[in-house]
């Protein structure tokens, strides 16, 4: 492990910050690595040499404090520690910027790597394969299946009129970053806004829920869902749609998201969605409109991060071909929409 201080984190303040609050945790001097892979706020590996924990905070200048709420992070997973569903312990949250000039809070480190691509799930051969993306619907139940409530939750969003806010925000995100034609947009988020599903009870909800924010075992079982920054109490097919469309969509040079579907013995999407809907016992028939809109907040997503790269804003390797991807998110957000999606396909 690199024994350098990784910018954003004073090991110095952070140590004498664990031995006043947690004395006795941090036997040896710590050394850090910056975790690679976070789209947003900083993940550290941190050790003393006998044990490891991580420690996570905002991004370097962030001003938007209201998106990289580390209390509302530590608060959730604090909720979900004691049931069924796999995340790591909270240590520790800290809300004193003096000592690393931003909140942020330390949780067990677990064991488990983050499958990213189907090159790394190949390697794994297909049976395996298929049980850990059984595994990972399995998970996605157990979340939905945690009463609010009983956990401290009540008050953890609005989700009366949540899918209506939703296409209200995303609609506007597209507004602030168009700058060209996107044929076809307007028309998928007019379908989605017109056709607005009723949704089931509110759960909480991950907000980003997909293979490489989980880490899975040795032992091919989910060990920790990670990336908690979007959660709330919303819809829950809304973290069904976004795992189907990360499970069907092509692999597409140059993109930046992930997907491993490709991998031999990946599920079909109809199985990921049965198995949920066997084990959740919920209603999914109306799961095209969100696999679609899933499919809508992806090509707004990219469509940011190209305009951020046509004002210089955006350097690194592939965000140039970013722009000519967005289309096929369009066009297969219509298509899904419409019923025409591949997760009405028959399972492989």
């Amino acid at each position: 492990m690199n024994q350098g201080t990784p910018p954003g984190l004073d090991l110095g303040r952070l140590r004498a910050h664990l031995d006043r609050e947690r004395p006795g945790m941090v036997r040896g001097a710590l050394h850090a690595e910056l975790i690679e892979g976070g789209r947003s706020n900083l993940t550290y590996a941190v050790d003393d040499g006998t044990d490891r924990w991580v420690v996570r905070r905002p991004p370097l200048g962030h001003v938007l404090a209201t998106a990289h709420d580390m209390a509302r992070e530590h608060r959730v997973i604090s909720a979900l520690h004691p049931t069924a569903v796999p995340v790591p312990e909270p240590l520790l949250l800290c809300a004193d910027e003096s000592v690393l000039g931003s909140p942020f809070y330390v949780m067990e480190f677990v064991e488990g790597t983050p499958y990213r691509d189907a090159e790394q799930l190949t390697a794994l051969g297909p049976e395996r394969t298929r049980g850990v993306l059984l595994g990972l619907v399995d998970a996605l139940v157990e979340l939905h299946a945690v009463d609010p409530a009983a956990v401290g939750l009540a008050d953890f969003g609005r989700p009366e009129g949540f899918l209506e806010r939703q296409s209200r925000r995303w609609g506007k995100q597209l507004a602030a970053s168009r700058d060209r034609e996107l044929p076809g947009i307007d028309r998928l988020h007019d379908a989605l806004t017109d056709s607005l599903p009723e949704s089931p009870a509110a759960t909480v909800i991950h907000g980003d829920y997909r293979l490489d924010n989980v880490l899975v075992g040795a032992d091919d079982r989910i060990r920790a869902i990670l990336d908690w920054e979007m959660s709330t109490l919303g819809d829950p097919l809304t973290d069904l749609g976004l795992l189907v469309m990360y499970s069907e969509y092509p692999d597409l040079p140059g993109s930046p998201i992930a997907t491993t579907h490709g991998a031999p013995g990946h599920p079909a999407p109809a199985e990921l969605v049965r198995r949920y809907a066997e084990r959740s016992g919920r209603d999914v028939s109306g799961v095209s409109w969100y696999t679609a809109f899933a499919y809508f907040k992806l090509a707004v997503i990219l469509e940011g991060i190209h305009y951020r790269y046509t004002l210089g804003q955006t350097v690194g390797a592939g965000f140039d071909r970013i722009g000519e991807l967005v289309p096929v998110f369009i066009e297969r957000g219509l298509a899904t929409l419409a019923d025409r999606g591949p997760h009405q396909d028959q399972e492989r």
